[in-house]
């Protein structure tokens, strides 16, 4: 049977719902370098050939992998973490492996990624690279604001600042930084690339114009392109759309399919397409999202070397009945998988799946006027969803029930989630009413935040 070294590391899918389809396809070697979620160490161990708790702060993680991939003779290295996406790319390049290829740094690194789309002309908003408060002193001169202040190496929308005038850059600056440390601190963040937290990039906030991309209401104003490299070539697979997202640029829900018309989602296809062949990859899956403006206008905001994180690809096996892991896996270890031959739309679709992230804002991104604890039983139970949906919560995804709700932070992103609910529906527009009514209602449903000692 053949064998993969798994390399997991925090983002991506739920890693029990990965490691359950890459064992599908082959014996599982999994090096941890992050620690794995409760309830899943347990069944990693009855699941896996072996399991490895690898050191993330290790001076060369591509070496760690390589030496790892060699002792158990993997035949295929693979990861669903942004944060571990180059590092495993090196490492099957040194193992003579298929992987991403010896370009995937330019699917992480935003400041290599843009600079690679602007001498291919492609649309993007117009940006700067910055590694000190001085040039992003002066980037803030030459840009026309509001400008977005964001990590070259983040995601999640963490370190995300908006800067409105000159008077706005000393602070974003320092803010951002101290939000990267922090990050690293909780393991979110590059694990190959040393001092990746003092790279940024600021950029021209562009603006959208959703109601002339889909029919209903309650839309963000940009939409994903999920889809995989085969062997050099981009194969879409589908769109997923989102509501709008919390002040800065926070995500709030993914809704698997996006309800975009044929002929519009061909032209935000042809754009991922560009974007993505642009950037020489070999064999991964891509991730790229895409704003959506007025009179047809597009640009490309990023893209990445591996599946969309939380829940995305779940909701794509739910909706079209593709496994995407176990796709990707059978194509690393050398076969010939039969992905899509064009991208899937929502005519395709068997309803519709979306996820929510819950933060402490309510549908305008007004902060609850009390704080609330986590309590998933509560969510079930009385959240006001319609007949035909069905919603869950995904607990390695969530905090323990009885955790007080972070207080969000706008810098900080997902980093001040509280947990994370799963819909399916009938259709995408019933999953974005949901959703909205999910939203507005979580603060009467979680229970009231009662600090130790204080009388009720």
């Amino acid at each position: 049977m053949a064998k993969v070294l798994y390399v997991h590391a925090k983002g991506g899918p739920p890693v029990g719902y990965a490691l359950d389809r890459v064992a599908s396809r082959a014996a599982v070697h999994l090096l941890a370098l992050s620690e794995l979620p409760a309830g899943v160490a347990e069944r990693a161990e009855g699941l896996c050939a072996s399991v490895v708790r690898g050191a993330a702060g290790t001076d060369d993680l591509v070496e760690l992998i390589t030496s790892r991939a060699r002792e158990v003779g993997a035949d295929a290295v693979v990861t669903f973490s942004e944060y571990a996406v180059v590092a495993v790319a090196e490492a099957s390049e040194r193992l003579g492996l298929r992987g991403a290829g010896p370009t995937a740094a330019l699917a992480r690194d935003k400041r290599l990624m843009r600079a690679t789309w602007e001498r291919r002309g492609i649309a993007q908003p117009r940006f700067r690279t910055v590694t000190t408060l001085r040039q992003l002193e002066a980037a803030a001169a030459e840009l026309s604001g509001p400008l977005l202040l964001k990590s070259a190496w983040s995601a999640g929308s963490t370190a995300h600042q908006i800067i409105e005038g000159p008077e706005d850059v000393a602070g974003a600056w320092a803010r951002s930084h101290a939000v990267m440390t922090e990050s690293a601190r909780l393991g979110y963040a590059e694990l190959h690339v040393a001092g990746a937290g003092e790279d940024f990039i600021v950029e021209e906030i562009v603006t959208g114009c959703a109601e002339e991309w889909f029919e209903g209401s309650g839309w963000g104003d940009y939409v994903s392109v999920e889809g995989v490299v085969v062997q050099g070539v981009f194969r879409p697979v589908c769109l997923s759309g989102r509501m709008p997202t919390v002040a800065p640029f926070t995500e709030r829900a993914g809704i698997t399919p996006a309800a975009i018309g044929g002929a519009a989602q061909d032209r935000v296809v042809e754009l991922a397409r560009r974007a993505v062949e642009a950037l020489g990859l070999r064999d991964c899956g891509t991730h790229t999202e895409i704003k959506l403006g007025a009179d047809g206008r597009m640009w490309v905001i990023e893209t990445a070397a591996r599946f969309g994180g939380a829940m995305t690809v779940p909701q794509i096996e739910e909706v079209f009945g593709l496994d995407m892991i176990a796709l990707f896996t059978e194509q690393l270890l050398g076969g010939s998988p039969d992905w899509p031959s064009r991208a899937l739309t929502p005519a395709d679709a068997d309803g519709a799946a979306g996820s929510l992230v819950v933060l402490a804002v309510d549908g305008a991104g007004a902060p609850w006027p009390d704080r609330h604890v986590w309590d998933s039983a509560s969510v079930l139970r009385s959240a006001p969803v319609g007949a035909g949906s069905t919603l869950s919560v995904v607990g390695e995804s969530s905090l323990p029930d009885g955790t007080p709700v972070p207080v969000y932070d706008p810098a900080a992103g997902a980093n001040t989630m509280a947990g994370l609910c799963l819909l399916s529906a009938e259709r995408p527009q019933a999953v974005v009413r949901d959703f909205t009514a999910l939203v507005d209602a979580m603060p009467r449903i979680l229970p009231v935040h009662v600090p130790q000692g204080v009388a009720v």
